[in-house]
């Protein structure tokens, strides 16, 4: 029986119809459990390099193409900073690789991006902090394992970088499947309408997390978000000047962008405002756009086009930034439906499949197009913040992956098929075992991965900005 769960176009198709009645949960249950058989679950922890496999540089190479040149030696910098930094940039790497691995054909929106260090905080629009996924740049339909088998190939990856022995690593692979498989059981057997309002607010997450390590980071960090709002980031990043208030450059992480350029981005920021319900639409209208910088961000998207928009109100202390992303198709596309497109705007395929995935999201989200390249728009400070992975324990890391996730199991199941994930990871230990198997397979393979990175940098193959 054909298992997948294939959905339409987002770019003017509906999703579904108040006229047909849904399979029942018991049979969805079911069938999950029946495609065990074509795939066992301890299929999922298979690793070995294929013969074939793609040369990792040549691959980097690839993703190169389009992005701004002079920033190409941050990215490479950035990625051979570490195994862990690798990891991060370098998705097209693994969407080849998972692309040849069993699957059970069960495919809700996935991040298609869901390591360790795109969970963060951000604010909801009733300004409360909220922990969830924050990444949504390779966002499509696609097997829930993709996901899985990324985040928990992270964890072993960032365990090791945290001096973690074999063992702990484990723990916290294991911490973070056997979450993941309980947390979606119970989503699939709750009402459709209370699942979507399923989140992990701060105070909730300080109850969730066990380790009193990770407690104080949490506090640590929700501190930090709070502070990164619009008002208070104008005297870190502004400064005022004859012709008024400006963008502080950082060559070559925060440059200026000429006249011209800012014309095309504030035009583009007009389009975006009609991608808004109405009311943040009209609220935004009170704003005028004042100055706009190119700003690298990230490991991946770096060399990518990011624009940070200074936007003032009736008064110069009533400001909000906006961020212009460069959204390019995801890795996760071409190994779902070939070279056909199912999107028509990949700055819209972001948006809504990061509102499919959140259970609250930034209400600013929209999307544009600027000279022929697709964008989505949001808000700059908006309290974002993250957990600094480096900082955990061994104990903290194993809770925090436990939270991760649970995040995942989440934003899964608010999209479809969570009954048949649940009936196909069951109630045992096997997924766990088998995923911890794959993350340390697919760790040891990270760190060759990163060797031949860096080796290419110094032959010469890449260009790398210095690390200091």
């Amino acid at each position: 029986m054909d298992a997948h769960i294939v959905l339409p176009t987002i770019d003017g198709q509906s999703f579904a119809s108040l006229r047909r009645r849904a399979t029942p949960r018991a049979e969805r249950y079911a069938l999950g459990k029946r495609l065990r058989k074509q795939t066992p679950r301890s299929a999922l922890g298979e690793w070995r390099a294929p013969d074939d496999r793609p040369d990792v540089v040549d691959q980097i190479g690839v993703s190169h193409q389009g992005r701004v040149e002079s920033l190409i030696p941050v990215r490479v910098g950035r990625m051979a900073a570490s195994p862990y930094g690798f990891l991060r940039g370098t998705a097209i790497v693994m969407a080849q690789d998972l692309a040849g691995l069993p699957v059970t054909g069960i495919q809700p929106v996935i991040c298609g991006d869901a390591h360790l260090g795109n969970f963060g905080f951000y604010a909801s629009p009733e300004r409360d902090l909220v922990l969830d996924l924050n990444d949504f740049d390779e966002a499509h339909p696609g097997g829930w394992e993709w996901d899985l088998r990324r985040l928990t190939a992270s964890i072993w990856v960032a365990g090791r970088q945290n001096s973690a022995t074999e063992g702990q690593c484990e723990s916290a692979v294991q911490s973070c499947v056997a979450t993941y498989r309980k947390h979606v059981r119970w989503l699939a057997e709750q009402p459709l309408l209370a699942r979507s309002f399923e989140r992990l607010d701060l105070d909730r997450l300080q109850t969730t997390a066990s380790d009193e390590s990770l407690r104080h980071e949490i506090t640590r960090a929700a501190e930090r978000a709070r502070r990164r709002v619009s008002d208070r980031a104008l005297p870190r990043f502004t400064e005022q000047d004859e012709t008024g208030r400006r963008i502080v450059e950082e060559p070559p992480l925060i440059t200026r962008v000429s006249e011209a350029e800012a014309e095309q981005i504030a035009a583009g920021l007009d389009e975006y405002l009609t991608t808004l319900p109405s009311h943040w639409a009209r609220l935004l209208s009170g704003y005028t756009v004042v100055d706009v910088a190119h700003k690298v961000v990230g490991v991946g998207s770096v060399g990518l086009r990011a624009y940070v928009v200074l936007c003032e109100g009736s008064s110069a202390d009533d400001v909000v930034f906006l961020q212009l992303k460069q959204a390019r198709r995801s890795v996760v596309a071409r190994f779902v439906h070939g070279e056909s497109a199912w999107h028509d705007h990949q700055g819209r395929r972001v948006v809504e499949y990061q509102q499919a995935l959140q259970t609250v999201s930034d209400p600013l989200l929209g999307w544009t197009t600027v000279e022929g390249r697709q964008y989505y728009v949001r808000q700059f400070r908006n309290m974002k913040g993250a957990i600094p992975i480096d900082h955990l324990s061994a104990a903290a890391l194993t809770d925090y992956a436990g939270i991760c996730g649970r995040l995942l199991a989440k934003g899964h199941a608010r999209t479809s098929g969570a009954s048949m994930i649940g009936g196909y990871v069951g109630k045992s230990d096997t997924l766990d075992v088998a995923l911890s198997r794959f993350a340390h397979a697919y760790a040891d393979q990270t760190e060759r991965d990163h060797a031949t990175l860096v080796d290419a940098v110094k032959r010469g193959k890449l260009p790398c900005e210095p690390l200091t």
